[in-house]
């Protein structure tokens, strides 16, 4: 025993050893290629991080949480999060990542001009995660996670400047600057969650609206649809409905399927099937949902919310109310957690009342 203790002991202490050396490896080499893009006038220093960050080198699954730990300084823990993976895994993967990039002496320098749409999709992707950091909880005016959602949209607006001809890039602005115009509809007065089918227009930013639609038609004139153009497509229907008294419930299902045509993600398919559900009915989105591994699916907080929407829709409340239970729980929003338990209750009353014998 004692020498299994001593045997962990020295294992942990080497995994620290290399973590260090690799962390400050890694630092050096960042220094350098800050050193270079200051030099070079890049617009933003922490985006031209972010392009050195998406070397090739680097395996591409690993490249956007190296991005936003070393840049953007997210904890683990909420990188993980955003993925759908354990902390622990997330830790596993930077770690291994950056004992990588020390093994191979991989050489940080920023790529010129034309090089830089080769990394363009990881550094979009991490934009999006930093912002989807902010969003999640961030609604105190002295957040840092409120400050989060800010610097990634100064970070897409930078990277349109730099990059005008490429779609997505305008694609990603004006998803961003859709979902915060919604910001101020988020809460009630008394703070309390409001989901986008009950929220007021009124509440919604015009001008972040308006700059949104004019992104959206600049990404549309090149005619390459990406997912962020896409998944800004499905947030500029949602505006028109509320806007117009418009129906649009088939169009934004009919772009969900786009969508997930262009990324098989486990998010892009949990929102398809919540969107069909919403127009033709629960028991479609439900077919949809029956298509996920409910196992890969179990910690993604908007799988467990959309099964307890739709369960809840076709009369099983039972059901429904163990998975709004289980989405509260890994919500990590208070607001949110409040209000899917709003939904228990209300699936478990109206349980009690279907049961009740008739007098």
């Amino acid at each position: 025993m004692a020498r299994r203790s001593l045997g962990d002991a020295h294992r942990r202490q080497r995994v620290r050893h290399d973590a260090e050396t690799s962390v400050r490896a890694m630092e050096e080499g960042l220094a350098a290629a800050r050193a270079e893009a200051v030099a070079r006038s890049i617009p933003d220093e922490r985006l031209a991080l972010m392009f050195v960050c998406a070397h090739p080198a680097i395996d591409a699954g690993v490249r956007t949480p190296l991005m936003l730990q070393t840049v953007l300084g997210i904890e683990s823990a909420r990188i993980a999060a955003a993925f759908v993976v354990a902390p622990a895994t997330m830790a596993q993967r930077l770690v291994r990542a950056k004992a990588k990039i020390r093994d191979a002496a991989i050489r940080f320098a920023l790529p010129d001009l034309p090089d830089l749409p080769g990394r363009l999709d990881a550094v979009l992707d991490a934009v999006y995660a930093a912002y989807g950091v902010g969003w999640d909880g961030g609604d105190g005016p002295c957040d840092r996670r409120r400050e989060l959602a800010g610097e990634a949209i100064h970070l897409a607006e930078t990277l349109a400047g730099l990059m005008p001809e490429q779609p997505e890039v305008r694609g990603l602005l004006a998803l961003l600057l859709h979902c915060e115009a919604r910001r101020g509809a988020r809460r009630s007065p008394d703070r309390r969650y409001v989901p986008l089918h009950e929220q007021s227009s009124d509440g919604w930013s015009r001008d972040h609206i308006r700059r949104a639609e004019q992104e959206l038609r600049l990404a549309a004139r090149h005619r390459r649809p990406g997912r962020f153009q896409l998944e800004a497509a499905i947030q500029s229907a949602h505006v028109q409905g509320a806007l117009t008294g418009d129906d649009t419930r088939a169009a934004i299902a009919r772009l969900y399927d786009r969508l997930v045509e262009h990324t098989g993600s486990l998010g892009a398919r949990v929102a398809r099937a919540a969107a069909h559900g919403r127009a033709f009915g629960p028991s479609a989105g439900l077919l949809l949902l029956d298509t996920i591994d409910p196992e890969a699916a179990a910690g993604y907080q908007p799988y467990r919310a959309t099964c307890g929407h739709l369960l809840a829709g076709t009369g099983r409340r039972a059901e429904a109310a163990r998975d709004y239970a289980a989405a509260a729980d890994l919500a990590g929003d208070p607001a949110l957690r409040a209000w899917l338990l709003e939904r228990r209750d209300d699936a478990l009353a109206a349980q009690t009342v279907d049961s009740a014998p008739l007098a």
